[in-house]
């Protein structure tokens, strides 16, 4: 069992579960603070992240950087992910094999660096934490209770791109980010009792 990320990272660019091993550029592991209180975890990478080997690099990454900004943290303070460490062909959404294959990988990041607030950046990677399938209009801007580690669903920051409303919400959601990493929300919804049977909690 990997000790430390880069231990991890060398199990994980031997990693052939899936088809996605043989089709991309760079392996997408992840960024920033093995010690991180707070990791963000994303869907899975672009192009642009495929090309250099690092999440969140493209139009979305410069948001993501912003709204960190906006919060007094960069991201080398925290740490960022994606449920896949592969890039789908031309960014379709994951398949349910392949987030399967990716999941292990995932929960070993999140034992290894044992966050306090794990950020969950759309509907696939709160889908998959939180264990069941979810709206975000209902779940996003909330804290559930996770083993150890709080999680808070947020929009993506590719689908506020291209919408004011959902900026805006976004927004919103990284300033209650900060206020629940500075002086605590109200307590956390009860455990998602699907995510603790697939071994995430």
């Amino acid at each position: 069992m990997a000790e430390t990320l880069d231990e991890l990272y060398e199990e994980v660019k031997k990693c052939n579960k899936c088809e996605l091993c043989s089709s991309r550029t760079n392996l997408v592991f992840g960024v920033g603070s093995e010690n991180a209180d707070l990791m963000f975890v994303g869907e899975a990478p672009g192009y642009h992240e495929d090309q250099q080997g690092e999440p969140f690099v493209g139009a979305a990454g410069q948001l993501l950087d912003k709204l960190l900004s906006s919060i007094g943290l960069s991201r080398r303070q925290v740490y960022i992910a994606n449920v896949l460490k592969c890039r789908p062909p031309e960014n379709r959404d994951p398949l349910p094999e392949e987030v399967e294959a990716c999941r292990p990988h995932l929960v070993e990041q999140i034992r290894i660096i044992k966050p306090l607030v794990i950020a969950a950046l759309g509907r696939h990677a709160s889908q998959l934490l939180l264990g069941k399938s979810v709206s975000m209009t209902k779940v996003h801007g909330q804290c559930f209770e996770g083993n150890g580690y709080s999680i808070f669903p947020i929009y993506h920051p590719a689908a506020a791109l291209y919408a004011r409303t959902t900026l805006t919400s976004l927004e919103e959601d990284f300033q209650k980010l900060s206020d629940f990493l500075k002086v605590g929300l109200e307590p956390p919804v009860q455990q998602p009792e699907q995510a603790q049977q697939m071994g995430l909690f």
